[in-house]
């Protein structure tokens, strides 16, 4: 379906309408709601559940993102769906890049949610550029984060619709390898990770360079700049007034969300995969999961409640282990 607001035209899908309690579903980075589907039948049961595509994905529109307001835009987008939707409260699901969506939702929104449930998440603090738990920033701020770190051969992928690639990534970064979805869903997958819009303000976004190791800095515009600690720190998240229960869960094998991210330019340098890495003083690798349970247990001592749940998987725990999320959303 398609609803058209003042801000955009969001694709979404629905099932189950009439239920009383309220689900939102939100995708991560170069995927869409369809991601969501395989949950849907379950889901529908108990729940009015919605999953829609955010800008710049899936089939809703290509507008620009700007990373200077962290996930401000795809925040606002969301806040005038639900308000069209009709919903005046509801639980936020959000998965991967979503998941920050559903932070900073949090932060602004906290009073319209039943629950927060966080699925692999980004670190509160932004992905790359911090050095520890507190997620102090490297320097200068923004090194080593945001679009300049995006792999060129993604990049090339979406462009020039490479199937295999997506192939590729969806089968072996997304999910823990030897785990496939049935051949038809793997093709919608591979579908909707190649909407992914690349342009100016959209994927991956602008960067700078600078004389320091990785010498990348992230920009200012576009989908990848949001996550960088520079615009895109959550950690406020830790000290709302008004505090919903979260829900946290994690695949016990997610390579990309991790204290060893394969994303993370000081994992990678520590490996040898990126020549030149100044060492463990200079670039240690970003500690995400620490991060995120640094500022989750401050949530906690000042009033709030949150659940971390580990289920088998990598990064796309929610399909590969189904039954154990639908078990833990439905609560």
């Amino acid at each position: 379906k398609f609803m058209q607001g003042k801000r955009l035209n969001t694709a979404y899908y629905r099932a189950g309408e009439g239920n009383e309690r309220k689900l939102l579903l939100v995708h991560g980075n170069v995927s869409s709601s369809a991601f969501y589907l395989p949950l849907f039948p379950e889901l529908a049961k108990v729940f009015d559940v919605v999953a829609p595509d955010m800008r710049c994905f899936g089939d809703s529109d290509a507008l620009p993102v700007d990373a200077k307001r962290g996930y401000g835009d795809w925040c606002d987008d969301l806040d005038e769906f639900v308000g069209l939707l009709g919903w005046d409260r509801f639980t936020f699901v959000g998965w991967s890049l979503g998941g920050e969506v559903a932070m900073q939702y949090t932060i602004e929104h906290a009073e319209k949610l039943d629950r927060t449930v966080l699925v692999c998440p980004g670190s509160p603090f932004g992905f790359g550029g911090t050095r520890d738990v507190k997620g102090t920033m490297l320097t200068p701020p923004g090194l080593g984060s945001g679009a300049g770190c995006v792999n060129a051969a993604t990049i090339q992928a979406l462009v020039s619709k490479d199937r295999e690639a997506m192939r590729n990534s969806l089968n072996n970064v997304i999910f823990k390898p030897g785990f496939r979805l049935e051949p038809e869903m793997e093709e919608l997958f591979i579908d909707e990770m190649l909407k992914t819009k690349v342009g100016e303000g959209m994927y991956p976004g602008n960067f700078t360079m600078t004389e320091a190791w990785p010498t990348v800095v992230a920009g200012d515009m576009g989908i990848c700049n949001t996550m960088s600690p520079v615009w895109g720190n959550l950690s406020g998240l830790a000290d709302i007034l008004v505090k919903p229960d979260i829900l946290w869960i994690r695949g016990q094998d997610d390579i990309f969300v991790s204290d060893t991210s394969l994303g993370d330019f000081g994992y990678l340098g520590q490996l040898g995969l990126v020549p030149g890495w100044p060492g463990l003083e200079e670039f240690p690798p970003q500690p995400m999961i620490s991060q995120t349970r640094y500022v989750l247990d401050k949530y906690a001592a000042n009033g709030g409640k949150y659940e971390e749940l580990v289920v088998p998987g990598g990064h796309g725990c929610i399909d590969e282990s189904p039954e154990e999320c639908c078990k833990a959303l439905i609560g």
